[in-house]
């Protein structure tokens, strides 16, 4: 699975990690995505994978549940 928000394109970011010793040696950043239902502006439920960022904002619609 791609580390790549659906909804606002956010991916991993390059750093540093540094220690008290000032040593610096490379790390990612990844977003915080997980896979949730939505519905899409069509009508359409489909699983995305989104960025938590996008679903507190409510960019992204879960859809209606449907009690039998």
């Amino acid at each position: 699975m791609a580390k790549i928000c659906d909804h606002c394109g956010k991916k991993p970011q390059s750093g540093n990690n540094v220690s008290h010793a000032n040593n610096k040696s490379k790390r990612r950043f990844e977003p915080n995505l997980v896979s949730v239902r939505a519905q899409l502006p069509s009508g359409e439920v489909k699983t995305v994978t989104v960025c938590t960022r996008c679903l507190r904002s409510g960019a992204v619609v879960k859809p209606v549940a449907k009690h039998a």
